[in-house]
């Protein structure tokens, strides 16, 4: 069978091209999914040995990962303007494990591409700090895509216990007319983080197939780049 280049800038094992800094080691196979959440949630870096992961669903659908147990990553997140108000320099880091992690189609009629609207909402008891890009990988059948920052600023944001902020993930339609590039999920790692969470994904079931590999690449959005739902 001939295996034809992607448009996504040549689809490469995350290890190779991924913007997450660790994202490989932190994302292992013992993410399991489950009918009530269709999502799963994985790790290998927390310090916590006795943590459990616990996968849910929120009331309104969208695929939820909540992690439980102890992580201290240290991947690259983007540096911040300093713009955020309310930083504090003593505000912790958000921790995957406090965080409950949602995917959402969030395409609009037309928008020239499509996405999806990733959330990232503070369960645990204080405030921390999000700076910068949450790593993005879309699970393939191909293997790993690593989504392409946009560039935006990166602004620093305070999340409040019980708050969400959200951020964009686009990808090109498949308008090519074949079966394409079929996406088989979402692993997401929050800034400055080492450690994964893979959801379902909640876009359309594959990406478009291009001879030369030209096409519109997988891009991902600072955080606060997304409203709720898009």
């Amino acid at each position: 069978m001939r295996v034809h280049k992607l448009t996504i800038a040549a689809l490469a094992v995350a290890a190779g091209l991924s913007l997450t800094a660790c994202q490989g080691d932190s994302d292992n196979a013992d993410g399991q999914s489950t009918g009530s959440s269709n999502s799963s949630s994985s790790s290998n870096s927390g310090k916590d040995s006795g943590g459990k992961d616990t996968d849910g669903k929120s009331a309104d659908g969208e695929n939820t990962a909540v992690s439980g147990g102890g992580s201290d990553g240290a991947s690259d997140g983007g540096s911040g303007s300093g713009k955020g108000s309310g930083t504090d320099s003593e505000t912790a880091k958000c921790l995957t494990d406090h965080l409950e992690i949602t995917a959402a189609d969030g395409t609009v009629g037309g928008d020239q591409e499509e996405t999806v609207v990733v959330g990232f909402k503070n369960a645990g008891a204080k405030d921390c700090l999000l700076t910068g890009y949450a790593g993005v990988d879309l699970k393939t059948n191909y293997g790993r895509v690593s989504a392409e920052r946009t560039g935006q600023e990166a602004d620093p944001v305070v999340l409040k216990s019980g708050e969400d902020v959200f951020f964009g993930v686009t990808y090109p339609k498949n308008d090519s007319g074949g079966s394409g590039v079929r996406v088989e999920g979402l692993v997401v790692t929050p800034p400055n983080e080492t450690k994964s969470v893979t959801l379902d994904w909640p876009g359309k079931a594959s990406l478009p197939v291009t001879e030369d590999g030209s096409g519109t690449p997988v891009r991902v959005g600072p955080i606060g780049s997304a409203g709720q739902g898009g």
